[in-house]
């Protein structure tokens, strides 16, 4: 059982990373609104590196399905939508390097697992994909870093899961906050 210290948003509280998918399709407007969230999360000069390769028919959901690993692509092959999320790794206005290009895209992929959250809708982040693949199969530039492969749907039966996965299908637990807070090395105790 999760323990929340302090009060925060509902969403949060709630959100995690199912594993067990329903076959129901997701509405194409349902998952622009998805996008449309992350389109708003703040990024170092507004630069917005983040991008969306977005599988959603079943040729589209075949081919980005064929990039995942093998203990992802046994549960996300029951999700109705899968978004393949991409970085820029330089600013546009100038082209130098954008060392926080995969700092915003995060940022992005939180707006965006929040809002499925509140829509009722899971989404699961997968690094567990290949990169060199995806970069081919989609002609990316190498300006453009595939970070990671989001599952969109909504929750399914747990009993579909291997019994492996099926042990692991709960919220994960937390480290406390203590753990989480360095104090400066000039911060007397």
């Amino acid at each position: 059982m999760r323990e929340f210290n302090y009060p925060i948003m509902p969403e949060i509280m709630r959100r995690w990373s199912p594993r067990a998918f329903s076959e129901a399709p997701v509405a194409k407007e349902e998952i622009l609104a998805l996008l449309e969230a992350a389109r708003f999360a703040p990024s170092c000069y507004n630069e917005q590196p983040w991008r969306f390769i977005v599988a959603h028919t079943p040729e589209e959901l075949q081919a980005m399905q064929s990039l995942l690993a093998e203990q992802n692509h046994a549960w996300a092959k029951h999700a109705p939508a899968l978004l393949l999320l991409l970085a820029k790794r330089t600013f546009s206005h100038q082209g130098q390097e954008n060392y926080w290009h995969v700092f915003d895209t995060g940022t992005a992929w939180g707006f965006l697992s929040l809002e499925a959250e509140r829509r009722g809708l899971i989404a699961h982040a997968m690094g567990g994909f290949s990169r060199k693949r995806a970069a081919q199969l989609f002609g990316l530039s190498p300006d453009f870093a595939p970070i990671a492969i989001v599952a969109i749907g909504k929750l399914g039966d747990p009993s579909s899961l291997s019994p492996e996965l099926q042990e692991r299908e709960q919220p994960g637990m937390r480290r406390a906050l203590s753990e989480l807070i360095i104090s400066s090395p000039d911060r007397k105790s």
